[in-house]
């Protein structure tokens, strides 16, 4: 059965240390592909923006820095206030982006209970693929 974990937030594109500018966001996660966060960007554009990045990044990434290359979290205060920075790289450009933790770890509380850590290639039904061609 596939599931499907939701939550609309609204992020900060930090610009500079004094200047944020807000950005309507969903993160998702779905079990079909469980290894993975999907952080869409509403921003003022014909399209959104998509990101997939590995979940383990994110709940990592709520208590400590980690991430190398294309995308890297650390939690910090922001005004006194607990938020999770991410920051992404690509060809088109680097973003930083402001979350508030709270609703973040809530989350991703909600997606591990769905599919706990470890478990994760159960969802994938590769043992049945497996013994199924194993048996022809």
């Amino acid at each position: 059965m596939r599931i499907v974990v939701e939550r609309e937030l609204e992020l900060k594109l930090v610009l500079s240390p004094e200047r944020r500018i807000p950005v309507p966001a969903r993160l998702g996660y779905v079990t079909d592909d469980p290894y993975a966060v999907h952080v869409t960007f509403h921003i003022d554009s014909a399209h959104p923006v998509h990101w997939t990045f590995a979940r383990d990044l994110l709940v990592e990434g709520v208590f400590r820095p980690c991430g190398r290359g294309d995308v890297q979290v650390w939690p910090t205060k922001a005004e006194g206030r607990s938020v999770v920075l991410v920051a992404l790289t690509s060809p088109d450009g680097d973003a930083l982006l402001e979350a508030p933790a709270a609703p973040v770890s809530a989350w991703l509380e909600r997606t591990l209970r769905v599919v706990p850590p470890g478990t994760e290639g159960e969802q994938l039904g590769l043992d049945d693929e497996l013994a199924q061609l194993l048996a022809q």
